[in-house]
């Protein structure tokens, strides 16, 4: 199964145009391009509103996969004891450069180095952890649709 990502601000405005068009993408891409992982890294509102999303559609096929994706082992133990969501797996990926302050970034580096397609919700005017994301997924020819710009 193909694995699919979320990066976008951590405070925006959720509509119904957005909800409706992310459950088009992410069912077209369940339906009809074998995707059945999806990572979080879950930092604001728009990884809330991909996981309700994922979620909704685990409904109808069950064999999806939501992964919470920590940023280091001290975080995945807390997230463990305290989360609210429900996952079907909590993990680690290996990070490339390991200094406190940076390992968000390298958290997100590295679950867009194992997702087949990543789905942003960046204003590109924005300086931001989305955006210096959607800026790795680019420089490196990652498969990636922002869907900003579609609604």
């Amino acid at each position: 199964m193909k694995a699919c990502s979320f990066f976008g601000h951590r405070n925006i405005t959720v509509t119904q145009p957005l909800i409706d068009e992310l459950k088009r993408l992410i069912e077209d891409l369940i339906k009809n391009n074998d995707f059945g992982v999806f990572y979080f890294g879950e930092f604001g509102q728009f990884d809330d509103i991909c996981y309700q999303v994922v979620t909704e559609l685990k409904n109808i096929y069950p064999h999806i996969q939501r992964v919470y994706i920590s940023p280091d082992e001290k975080s995945l133990s807390k997230h463990k004891i305290k989360c609210d969501k429900e996952y079907e797996f909590q993990t680690i990926f290996a990070l490339k450069f390991n200094w406190w302050y940076q390992r968000i970034y390298y958290r997100n580096v590295s679950i867009i180095d194992n997702s087949d397609y990543v789905i942003f919700f960046v204003a590109k005017n924005i300086e931001s952890g989305a955006y210096k994301a959607m800026q790795y997924a680019t420089k490196n020819k990652k498969e990636y649709l922002n869907i900003i710009e579609y609604i």
